[in-house]
């Protein structure tokens, strides 16, 4: 009897369109969808008014400072542990940052990099409007970052273990080479927009949440570098009395991963899929 009801109930159950692909607990579009989703996302991005960019670009640099500062203030807390549960727990927590964003359908530069290239790939914008969205919301998001540092240091918590680990943050991030940034960079973008473009094909909370998480969870733990992070975790640490200045904040770091960044979005990601599923490759949206 058992067998005959679930029969009957599988004869019945509607079909599921081949533009979505299941999951236990739900559905969740299909990488083309996927795809075309956000190249119709990038194009609204940059039809946002300018003050209305800047605002929403400096939400997220906020965004990306909270879940820096709890990072830091939860991961340094531990003590005298191996480096490995200090990454895993940074890593963990640092996700939180990705999800607000998308929750609040707010801007981020990196995630841009892609979403504004695809779109304009697929012929929705120029590319005045692509460099006029990339432009502002990185403002915004810098804007954001620093206000929230100022904020920050008001409240007296940068102190003990969690200056000492935003200091050595910073040292720490302006050692390597350029093109070794640059490819830190790539890398770190590549994983960023990846988390994006999972969390653009969930319509609910919990899906998004599981599609951005790990991605930046990962590039997070391996140590590569996003600039819009860096715009709050190198003056926190210059803020902390880390051995540097501003100029070796700018040349050594956030010039060539922002670089990198920008590599990782438009081409290796924006333009891989684009000649997967979009116009590059000759692709139709239907």
């Amino acid at each position: 009897m058992l067998a005959v009801a679930i029969l009957a109930l599988s004869a019945v159950r509607p079909a599921v369109p081949a533009s979505v692909l299941t999951l236990r607990g739900g559905v969740s579009n299909a990488p083309k969808v996927q795809y075309h989703a956000m190249a119709a996302g990038g194009a609204a991005k940059t039809k946002e008014p300018v003050p209305a960019n800047l605002l929403s670009g400096a939400l997220s640099g906020a965004y990306v400072s909270f879940a820096a500062v709890l990072s830091i203030t939860v991961a340094s807390a531990l003590g005298d542990v191996s480096p490995g549960v200090s990454k895993l727990v940074f890593g963990g927590l640092f996700p939180i940052a990705l999800l607000h964003i998308l929750a609040g359908g707010n801007q981020l530069f990196t995630g841009n990099t892609a979403a504004c290239a695809m779109a304009y790939y697929e012929g929705l914008i120029d590319m005045d409007a692509l460099i006029r969205n990339w432009v502002v919301t990185y403002a915004g998001n810098l804007a954001g970052s620093i206000a929230f540092l100022e904020a920050f240091k008001m409240t007296g918590l940068l102190t003990g273990s969690t200056a000492k680990m935003a200091a050595g943050i910073t040292a720490g991030k302006i050692k390597a080479t350029f093109m070794q940034q640059v490819v830190k960079g790539i890398f770190a973008n590549w994983l960023v927009c990846l988390g994006v473009f999972m969390a653009t094909g969930e319509s609910d909370l919990v899906g998004k949440m599981v599609g951005a998480w790990f991605p930046v969870s990962a590039f997070v733990m391996i140590g590569f570098e996003h600039s819009i992070a860096n715009l709050f975790l190198l003056p926190l640490g210059l803020a902390a009395g880390a051995d540097a200045t501003v100029m070796d904040t700018i040349t050594k770091n956030i010039i060539p991963v922002t670089i990198g960044n920008i590599i990782a979005g438009a081409v290796v990601f924006g333009g891989s899929y684009s000649y997967l599923y979009g116009a590059l490759g000759g692709h139709t949206k239907d």
